[in-house]
């Protein structure tokens, strides 16, 4: 058996937002952290999914949407846990020489996105029309975080703007991981 965290992106997940709907239909799904909308703070959120995943021994199925990605990669960059696998979707492109300017907002100050192999299952989920990442670059995050990549087709960024409430698809790729 394994518990179910559920990482959040940058901003608030609305409530026909999949990730919701998981969260209300599963009430053994925990969020880590809650979310807590923009600023969007690495440290905090890496601290936050560390604390989570530590508080337990019991595995953990992490399910990281967007900018939730980032923090569960660079959470298993920085940390060990009890994780035995993570579904990522959409992980947002961050060229490894951007730096933020001047007026960009604070919250963009991700960091460089870590590269290497991930120590556990991981499955990435690609949409071939995302506006944040081309199709290649998931192909790339794969294949650096040694991730199976599911190809979703054109999905936009899977979140409730592209008409993703329900998520079948990702419920069968969740259930496959344990």
């Amino acid at each position: 058996m394994a518990r179910h965290l559920l990482v959040p992106g940058r901003g608030i997940p609305r409530p026909e937002h999949w990730l919701r709907r998981w969260a209300d239909a599963h009430p053994d799904y925990r969020w880590a952290p809650r979310p807590p909308g923009p600023p969007f703070n690495l440290a905090d959120r890496v601290a936050a999914l560390h604390a989570a995943i530590t508080a337990d021994p019991e595995p953990a199925v992490l399910i990281a949407h967007s900018a939730g990605c980032i923090t569960t990669v660079t959470w298993a960059g920085r940390h060990a846990g009890p994780v035995r696998a993570a579904l990522l979707v959409t992980p947002p492109y961050l060229d490894p020489d951007w730096t933020p300017g001047p007026d960009d907002p604070p919250d963009y100050a991700f960091g460089v996105v870590p590269r290497s192999r991930l120590p556990f299952r991981t499955v990435l989920v690609a949409s071939r029309t995302d506006p944040y990442t081309t199709f290649a670059q998931f192909e790339q995050y794969a294949e650096d975080w040694g991730a199976e990549l599911f190809d979703a087709g054109d999905a936009g960024h899977i979140e409730t703007a592209s008409g993703y409430g329900p998520w079948p698809d990702g419920e069968r790729l969740v259930a496959a991981l344990g």
